[in-house]
């Protein structure tokens, strides 16, 4: 909880901090305290709109991009185990009974998804009930429900909203600068030359706010692991991530989802710094050194 909070003011501290460094340099290069505003309101209308939307329609985006069946009436003895299972995690960290869905996929994964920690689903592969035993399949929904219970769909619309916000100000900040140098003329309106270099900007900053984002997701994967840790058992969380570190294939999920999947990680160089996932050995190594004491104390509610 205390880091939630530390998080969360040093996030605002920094767009504080960095909106006020954006207004004395836009004031330095001739635009008024009404042009500011509208620079700001627009990054922050573009910047968190798709965030927030992409976070409110989660649910619906992840039923229909991977035919999942949500279990509504058990039609068998599998989809009770499920239901009872996570309905029994659910109530240990604290949450909302998630919906509870299998789809269609050949290899081991599953997914959690949702716009709050009482308004989630929790979704596993066909492949994943076939291959898995019932206490690595637990430990797999126990790291779903972590992921649920942690905030960890609204945490990252929320960091992505304000990565997008800087990205569409500095864009367009650094690109008055330098056209202003290029062309001569700080006192006119941009030219050309100005938006070819917002347009390339948009994509260096982008690039750069995707490596920050996929740290966030890196280290809520080993938040994850320690929740599903607390909640099956950390002999059962690290047989589950041995068993995917055997069987791991490149995901089937859709790109919407596959941020939650509990699969990922493979890469190296450039590539390692936008993987959404930590490598499989990392998560086990640091969940066996991870003290008993921070295993148990991982989840919040």
């Amino acid at each position: 909880m205390f880091k939630r909070i530390a998080l969360f003011l040093a996030t605002n501290l920094a767009v504080l901090g960095l909106f006020s460094i954006i207004l004395a340099v836009l004031q330095a290069n001739g635009y008024s305290i009404g042009q500011n505003g509208q620079l700001l309101l627009f990054a922050a209308i573009f910047g968190f709109g798709g965030s927030l939307i992409s976070l409110l329609i989660s649910k619906w985006m992840a039923k229909r991009s991977t035919g999942a069946h949500v279990i509504t009436e058990p039609r068998n003895e599998s989809e009770q185990w499920l239901v009872a299972t996570v309905r029994r995690q659910a109530e240990a960290a604290g949450i909302k009974m998630p919906e509870v869905a299998v789809y269609d996929a050949p290899e081991i994964n599953a997914f959690a998804t949702g716009p709050s920690r009482n308004n989630s689903l929790v979704a596993v592969s066909t492949g994943l009930l076939r291959a898995m035993s019932r206490d690595e399949a637990e430990a797999v929904l126990a790291h779903e429900v972590s992921h649920v219970a942690n905030g960890d769909m609204v945490t990252m619309a929320l960091i992505q909203g304000v990565l997008n916000t800087f990205v569409i100000v500095l864009a367009r900040v650094v690109g008055r600068v330098i056209d202003g140098y290029i062309s001569g003329n700080r006192e006119g309106g941009p030219g050309i030359g100005y938006y070819v270099i917002v347009f390339v900007l948009d994509m260096v900053f982008g690039l750069f706010a995707s490596m920050i984002a996929m740290w966030f997701s890196r280290h809520r994967e080993f938040r994850a692991d320690a929740g599903g840790a607390k909640l099956a058992g950390r002999d059962k969380m690290v047989a589950a991530l041995e068993r995917l570190s055997q069987t791991y294939g490149e995901s089937t999920l859709p790109k919407q989802v596959a941020a939650f999947g509990i699969s990922g990680g493979v890469g190296h160089g450039l590539k390692r710094l936008l993987m959404s996932h930590p490598p499989l050995a990392e998560r086990i190594t640091a969940l066996r050194n991870a003290p008993m004491q921070s295993v148990r104390g991982t989840v919040v509610s």
